[in-house]
């Protein structure tokens, strides 16, 4: 997730710009949930077995009475949804179709035709209204993304590691997308692997694609818990194409490239407090011992490079070499978008809490995942080929092997 540059890269062409309240009238699918009705989505939640999720949720909505029986369904309903994905991704329970199971894909498919069926329900019995229908919304959100179910074992003899992935995003340019660092957030969730610092518990959340949930504050609220707790987190989101980036420095501000909801937002990075916001932020990952390990076929890089505003000056230049004293952010290591804003909410709220000296916490950015030859037009190209498929696992797998290298690393 690079930037403007980056998406661009992958996308060649401009994403249109929309206003919020042609997005979120009542009642009415926003434009994730319109991309349903394409296709590709179609095909990928039919071949995972995901189909029959929506439209359960959605009779089982048509038998609710009372606000407090729509809690109870929702909550119930997201945590199932994001155990089903699990369970799918780490080879429990029935495959569903042929589709493989390291596919993000039918999590991301199924949670928005899930949000369109709750965001049109219209109940019997009693008024529902906006604010308790948003509130809904935003539990079903919450519990399908594995953000209130991060759970550690007691006691100090598994350390504990957080990851965060991203949904799926530049849909418009081609609806097969699949974003491996969601992929990798199932694959390693509540999994213990074995490390020569001792086990080692993962847990994950996957986040929108969105400017508005990051604005709303959405990060903090799931990671103010999290980090007193864990020995070390990353933040994952997918980068440049055929390389690992451990990134060095996160800036504060938006480059305006539209996102899921084809919304742009530009300026400094809304967090509160901005009295004492600083216009950088750094990792504390092991970054030299992570890009010197031999942790898969990808080659994995130290990015320092950053665009800045020089103290005094008015033009962005870019800097190989990290930020020089008194600069404004025009991009992090990792761009101007929302993988650059989740590190940089992360890594200031380790800062903000008091954490920084003792714990390690900054943002990999994976290789983009990409289709096999033959199979790059998005009009005609099929949903997944072995290639695709190859190239998912194996960014799976290296980044469960930079977090095992991190984590020995800080052992020493």
């Amino acid at each position: 997730m690079y930037g403007v540059l980056g998406a661009l890269l992958l996308a060649g062409a401009a994403v249109p710009s929309a206003s919020a309240a042609d997005t979120a009238r009542a009642g009415a699918p926003t434009l994730e949930e319109q991309r349903l009705d394409r296709a590709a989505p179609q095909e990928i939640l039919r071949r995972a077995g995901f189909d029959r999720i929506a439209p359960g949720f959605a009779k089982d909505l048509g038998r609710v009475r009372s606000y407090v029986q729509a809690e109870r369904l929702v909550v119930r309903e997201g945590k199932e949804l994001w155990r089903r994905a699990v369970d799918r991704a780490q080879g429990r329970g029935p495959r569903g179709g042929d589709l493989s199971r390291d596919d993000d894909r039918p999590l991301y498919w199924a949670r928005l035709g899930m949000t369109r069926a709750l965001r049109g329900w219209e109940p019997r019995g009693f008024d529902l209204g906006d604010d308790r229908r948003e509130r809904l919304l935003g539990k079903l959100e919450t519990t399908s993304r594995g953000q209130d179910t991060i759970s550690y074992p007691k006691g100090h003899r598994m350390k504990r590691v957080l990851v965060t992935g991203f949904d799926p995003f530049t849909l418009d340019r081609d609806t097969r997308i699949s974003n491996p660092s969601g992929a990798s957030a199932l694959a390693l969730d509540g999994t213990v692997v074995r490390t020569a610092a001792g086990p080692v518990r993962i847990e994950t959340a996957v986040f929108p694609v969105r400017w508005t949930d990051f604005a709303e504050g959405e990060v903090e609220r799931v990671l103010r818990r999290q980090l007193p707790r864990v020995d070390l987190f990353t933040t994952v989101s997918q980068g440049r194409v055929g390389k690992f980036d451990i990134e060095r420095t996160n800036g504060a501000w938006r480059g305006g490239f539209g996102d899921n909801e084809n919304l742009s937002s530009t300026g400094t990075v809304p967090v509160t407090d901005p009295a004492s916001q600083p216009q950088w932020t750094t990792t504390t990952l092991p970054y030299k011992d992570i890009v010197a390990a031999d942790t898969g076929r990808f080659p994995v890089y130290d990015n320092t490079a950053v665009t800045e505003i020089p103290a005094g000056g008015s033009t962005p230049v870019q800097r190989p070499d990290g930020p020089t004293p008194g600069s404004t952010a025009r991009q992090g290591g990792g761009g101007d978008y929302l993988s650059n804003e989740i590190a940089y909410r992360a890594t200031l709220l380790r800062d903000r809490l008091g954490l920084r000296d003792r714990l390690p916490g900054g943002h990999v950015h994976t290789p983009v995942l990409q289709f096999g030859a033959g199979n790059t037009d998005p009009a005609t190209g099929k949903i997944t080929d072995a290639e695709f498929v190859r190239n998912r696992v194996d960014i799976i797998g290296q980044v469960r092997q930079i977090v095992v290298t991190a984590v020995e690393a800080n052992g020493r």
